[in-house]
């Protein structure tokens, strides 16, 4: 909520589908704004096909409006043309605005980068779960702590928190997004029906990928989840099985990856390489998700190395790359 609560005229919450950003941005109005000085709006809403953002901007800004809040950003065609503009022509409002992970706000020619001030979502971690669920805070500690005194800083947890166990087990099923506050029962439905969004909705609106393409993301998502195993990348042997160059497969891992589905681990080298060496899903929720849909087991040797690699992704620092540890793998 800080990242957000700032002096920034201009915030973006970027971050993968169901990470919170509406409830965060609703929070927000409602913590720190009267009703009468701010708007929610979806981008995505049917009454935006007969207007403009930046129409309703203009008029919420002559009404005395304070802070504009536009969900769903990547949904509107226009939506960093119209972005500048606003922040351009309405000095005293505040806009903020959630969007897509595969938003690349860096590279939009209408300059947002010098405008905009970006905060990443990611999925929750433990902590935050936990924090959620029972509002307590569990303390951080370096990786050096805890993988010299990993026996003593559990003991301390599970002493304090006899039920830490069973709900990290919980945790890695169905924790890594806010769902489980609703209905638990129903929460792979809902990440299912999430990631299906992501497939049909989203990667088409960002990445002008033809409807009639879009079969082969889900041929690759269940390729991966088929593996059981860290997915080995063949490119060559993946783009002959699929039907595809191997331009363009890459380009499609490119996208899974961005959009928050998969986690493109590169080998560890010396050497400067772009190619991924292993896919792992994002998290293990959607690896746990996708296993029951396509009726698979789950290796848990996989389950453990997702979990692994999920935590480091979180690190701008420890992104794309094989873990070694002194000196091993």
């Amino acid at each position: 909520m800080n990242q957000i609560n700032t002096k920034e005229r201009l915030v973006g919450l970027i971050g993968p589908r169901g990470s919170g950003k509406t409830t965060l941005l609703l929070q927000y109005l409602k913590s720190d704004y009267d009703i009468m000085d701010s708007l929610y709006m979806s981008a995505d809403d049917i009454i935006m096909s007969d207007t403009t953002i930046y129409k309703v901007a203009e008029e919420f800004y002559s009404l005395n409006g304070k802070v504009l809040i536009i969900d769903e950003v990547h949904r509107y065609r226009d939506w960093a043309k119209e972005l500048k503009n606003i922040y351009d022509s309405f000095p005293k409002l505040k806009i903020r605005f959630s969007g897509s992970s595969m938003l690349n706000i860096l590279h939009e020619q209408y300059d947002l980068s010098r405008r905009a001030f970006i905060v990443k979502m990611n999925e929750l971690s433990f902590r935050e779960y936990l924090e959620f669920k029972y509002k307590i805070k569990l303390d951080s500690y370096p990786l050096s702590n805890i993988l010299n005194d990993s026996v003593k800083i559990s003991s301390s947890m599970i002493s304090k928190y006899s039920y830490i166990y069973s709900e990290f087990k919980e945790y890695l099923k169905i924790g890594c997004y806010p769902y489980f506050m609703e209905i638990p029962e129903n929460y792979s439905v809902k990440l299912f029906n999430s990631m299906q969004k992501i497939i049909f909705e989203d990667i088409p609106s960002l990445n002008k990928i033809e409807f009639s393409n879009l079969s082969f993301f889900q041929k690759l998502i269940h390729k991966v989840a088929a593996a059981k195993v860290p997915y080995k990348v063949n490119l060559a042997q993946m783009s002959s099985e699929l039907g595809i160059s191997q331009p363009t497969l890459y380009i499609y891992l490119g996208i899974l990856d961005k959009s928050g589905i998969f986690s493109a681990i590169r080998k560890y080298s010396d050497k400067v390489s772009k190619k991924p060496d292993k896919l792992y899903f994002r998290n293990t929720n959607i690896l746990n998700t996708f296993a029951n849909e396509f009726d698979f087991e789950i290796d848990q040797g996989t389950f453990r190395e997702t979990f692994f690699v999920n935590c480091f992704f979180r690190h701008r620092g420890f992104q794309d790359r094989e873990f070694y540890l002194r000196d091993r793998r």
